[in-house]
């Protein structure tokens, strides 16, 4: 069996299995909780207000997301126009959401990208950095709503669960950036195919930009805002199916938290898992759990309608979809980039 079917089974293999786990997920909390999915459509002019605001919300994050990969980009010498960005991002929701295929939306950006620029090292290198830069901003938003609201502070499960998500954040970037950030590692990671490349992008990367203090200020400054709207997104959704005890500050403290472990390749689309910890979460705040879950329903709508609007520059595009194929072949990019979560979580 030669090596194209080996990993196009496993692929086929784990796609199902994360299926799998959603479905299970879901099925849990269904016979837990009884969901009124009436809550999920807004009913008088408030909530519709609410939910229009949400929705603004998400399409802006994905905005701030092509901003802050603009800035990789110009930090690490690539030249790319942030409306061709905007696109690739869309296709990339689209593809990670709609299509049942090993490739996903972050592989797609690479292949894009780097047919834009004719440089598809440097351009998968952007995109790892990207999804560095948003995992660096998490941990920092936990701990920043936790300090401007004494009360979270001891909230039990909710809080522990805040704090272990941002800590082994921490502890995984400190890890990833000592083995990749040094010269011994480096020579040692240039030999290794594989999973290992991106390893190698990174501490490439890294050489780069510690010559630039300002740019990488104004990515992790990106990176803020990204996160901040994100932030801002759940909170306008929460508000539109009338849970009033999620305030910003929470919002702030738990929502990064959530980002967290809804990306863990665990299902498709964060689903169940993203319910399951917003009930953790909003629990305790004394929100019922049907609101809680259906909060991540309605996430997941909102994400999905979104991605929606990448369909015409997935077909449009360019020849990326079938560039991408090409990706399939170093299976490590997909490991690498992709979790299938769509915009949330980095």
């Amino acid at each position: 069996m030669d090596s194209w079917s080996v990993m196009t089974r496993r692929s086929t293999f784990m796609l199902l299995l994360r299926l799998g786990v959603s479905a299970g997920l879901l099925i849990f909390l269904f016979v837990r909780i009884d969901v009124d999915f009436d809550i999920l459509w807004p009913d008088d002019a408030g909530a519709t207000a609410w939910m229009v605001a949400a929705f603004v919300c998400v399409i802006s994050s994905i905005v701030i997301a092509s901003l802050r990969w603009k800035q990789v980009c110009r930090a690490l010498g690539l030249e790319a126009a942030t409306s061709r960005l905007f696109w690739h991002n869309m296709a990339g929701q689209f593809l990670s959401n709609f299509v049942p295929t090993t490739i996903g939306g972050d592989v797609l950006r690479v292949s894009r990208l780097g047919r834009d620029t004719g440089d598809r090292p440097t351009s998968f290198t952007t995109v790892i950095f990207e999804r560095l830069s948003g995992w660096m901003v998490l941990p920092a938003s936990i701990f920043l709503g936790l300090a401007l609201d004494p009360n979270l502070r001891d909230l039990g499960a909710a809080t522990r669960g805040a704090l272990i998500a941002a800590i082994v954040t921490l502890l995984a970037l400190g890890v990833i950036i000592f083995a990749a950030g040094n010269d011994a590692s480096g020579r040692l990671l240039d030999r290794y195919e594989g999973p290992l490349r991106w390893l190698h992008a990174v501490h490439e990367g890294l050489d780069v930009l510690r010559t630039k203090p300002r740019q990488v200020l104004r990515i992790l400054v990106t990176g803020a805002m990204y996160q901040g709207i994100l932030v801002l997104a759940f909170w306008c959704a929460a508000k539109s199916i009338g849970i009033d005890e999620f305030g910003l500050r929470a919002a702030l403290a738990f929502v990064p938290a959530v980002l967290i472990v809804q990306v863990l390749p665990l299902g498709i689309g964060g689903l169940g898992v993203r319910e399951g910890a917003l009930v953790l979460f909003l629990g305790s705040l004394d929100v019922p759990d049907e609101q809680s879950v259906a909060l991540g329903l309605v996430i997941y709508a909102l994400t999905i309608t979104t991605s929606l609007l990448g369909l015409p520059s997935l077909v449009f595009g360019g020849r990326g979809f079938d560039d991408a194929t090409e990706d399939e072949h170093d299976g490590f990019v997909e490991s690498a980039l992709d979790t299938r979560s769509g915009p949330h979580g980095t």
